[in-house]
Order: C-alpha cells, then sequence, then structure tokens
C-alpha cells in the first residue's frame, strides 16, 4: 500500500482471520493482553490475562484460573469490560481496543473449549481444571490492524 494510498476502515463487528490468530497467538509471540475492568469498590483494575483468545467472530474467551477471583465477581456486578492488544514490531505495527460485556458461561462445552483453547503455560498452571470461562460478547473493536484502521461497532 502506497503512502498516498489511504488507509481502508473495517466497520463491521467481525474479527477477522489474522486478528484471532494474533489474539490467540499472543503470549507465545511475547506480546501482552491486559484487561481492564471495575472492581467492587467502583475503582478500575488492570490484569495481564495470558488465556485470552478469540472465541467467535465477535466473542473473546478468557479462562480465569482463581474461580474466586477478583474479575468475576466485579464482572457479575458490572458486566463492562476492555481489552487492549499491541504489536509494536515495525513490521507488524497494530494495536486492538476491546470494548464488550463479560459473563460466567459454565456449561461443560464452553469450559472445554475455553480451557483447551488457553496457551499450555495457562493449562499448566490449572491442570485441575477448578477455573472458569470468562466469555466476552464484543460491542466494538478500535485501532489498526493489517494495514486498516479498525472502527468496529455492534
Amino acid at each position: 500500500m502506497s503512502m498516498n494510498t489511504p488507509m481502508p476502515t473495517l466497520t463491521d463487528l467481525k474479527l477477522t482471520p489474522e486478528m484471532k490468530r494474533a489474539i490467540n497467538t499472543a503470549v507465545e509471540s511475547g506480546r501482552a493482553i491486559v484487561v481492564a475492568y471495575v472492581d467492587e469498590n467502583s475503582a478500575p483494575q488492570i490484569s495481564y490475562r495470558g488465556s485470552t483468545q478469540a472465541y467467535s467472530d465477535t466473542q473473546l474467551a478468557i479462562w480465569v484460573r482463581n474461580p474466586q477471583g477478583r474479575i468475576l465477581a466485579a464482572t457479575a456486578r458490572n458486566p463492562a469490560i476492555a481489552l487492549i492488544y499491541g504489536n509494536f514490531e515495525p513490521s507488524a505495527r497494530g494495536f486492538m481496543v476491546f470494548r464488550g460485556r463479560a459473563r460466567i458461561d459454565t456449561s461443560e462445552e464452553v469450559r472445554r473449549r475455553v480451557y483447551e483453547q488457553a496457551p499450555e503455560g495457562e493449562r499448566n498452571l490449572d491442570k485441575e481444571r477448578k477455573g472458569v470461562p470468562l466469555l466476552i460478547d464484543l460491542d466494538s473493536v478500535e485501532g489498526f490492524f493489517g494495514a486498516a484502521r479498525l472502527a468496529m461497532r455492534r
């Protein structure tokens, strides 16, 4: 793409295969996905979540190893959640800001799928599968990725 060609803008909320791959391989490629939520005292909290994964074209998922963890209690009260992914290597520069609504899904199918799709290192920290899957229904994705501007909305 030449410098004079405008960058295309993706507006339909649908994660591309390349976006999914970047999310699903973030940990293995040395990138962090950071999650932000509001705790029980209405204070902002952030944490790294190595198990973050693309669950569908419009959803992310996280395997939360500690079922008594603050993120589960907080999102049960206030489901608003945001995540950020960044890659600042010159050859693959891009970042994505995800906003959505989190919900716990303890069905056996979702538990199995989210656990099994988590990186091996994350699974090894919860070999007894005591964790809980947190699904995130996306409302928006913003940023830029794969030579496109992201202004995706539900």
